[in-house]
């Protein structure tokens, strides 16, 4: 009979501390609610990396050659896409080592002379004909290599999808607003927001604007007259997103 007794005044005193946090006061209560929103919009841009790389024991050899097929290259892009902004950069010239072997004990290291010199340069193509890609890229693989491929928006694209973030942002925080204000047994027209921060504005996902890093090549032997069959290439897309705090106070 006591168990019983104590387990009833458990129970009820458990109500009781129920009760009492379900009545706390909420009046003038200020709360901090982040939200998030986001779009997404298929890819409508392209940066691709091409390039070129040399080895020759004639420094100036492997520099000519280069030159050439970089040349050659630029040529049939601009002939496959006319559209495509092109931007050469990454041009670098290192010599090339023997490899080296251990010594024997007491022996002295001579200087270690080049074999050859390594020559190469890259070449950035950005392009809104996603259509043509695939042509191009095979036409510009009969010189050079493709060396990075990363589908974006057009910052134009970016601009036209704003609207929508921050609208989807801005839903967002009215729902948690709505279920905040439900949990604390208030009403939603109870509550008044005091300060909105987009915090996030502006800030899109690395997947849409990385560059494609410069890479070190191993020496490839190509044909300028070698065909290549064409690549195929799914764009995908791309989501931009948003963050926003807000501070609404409870009447």
């Amino acid at each position: 009979m006591t168990v019983m007794k104590s387990v009833l005044v458990a129970a009820a005193a458990t109500v009781a501390l129920s009760a009492q946090a379900q009545s706390l006061p909420t009046s003038g209560t200020l709360v901090v609610v982040p939200a998030f929103g986001e779009v997404k919009h298929v890819n409508d841009q392209v940066v691709a990396t091409l390039a070129v790389e040399e080895q020759d024991k004639d420094k100036a050899a492997a520099a000519s050659r280069v030159n050439q097929k970089m040349n050659k290259g630029i040529a049939i892009v601009k002939q496959a896409d006319p559209s495509a902004a092109l931007k050469s950069y990454g041009y670098y010239t290192y010599p090339v080592y023997p490899e080296e072997r251990p010594l024997p004990a007491g022996a002295v290291a001579k200087p270690r002379l080049p074999t050859a010199w390594r020559v190469g340069q890259y070449l950035e193509v950005t392009t809104a004909n996603l259509a043509t890609l695939p042509k191009t890229v095979s036409a510009a693989q009969g010189v050079l290599t493709l060396n990075g491929l990363n589908f974006g928006l057009k910052p134009e694209t970016i601009r036209l999808l704003d609207d929508q973030r921050i609208a989807a942002t801005y839903k967002n925080l009215n729902e948690r607003v709505a279920a905040i204000a439900k949990a604390m047994g208030r009403n939603v027209s109870d509550a008044v927001l005091d300060t909105v921060d987009f915090e996030g504005s502006g800030n899109y996902t690395t997947e849409n604007r990385a560059a494609a890093a410069p890479m070190m090549m191993r020496s490839a032997k190509m044909s300028e007259d070698s065909a290549v069959a064409e690549p195929s290439f799914e764009p995908g897309e791309t989501t931009l997103d948003m963050r926003v705090v807000g501070k609404v106070k409870f009447k």
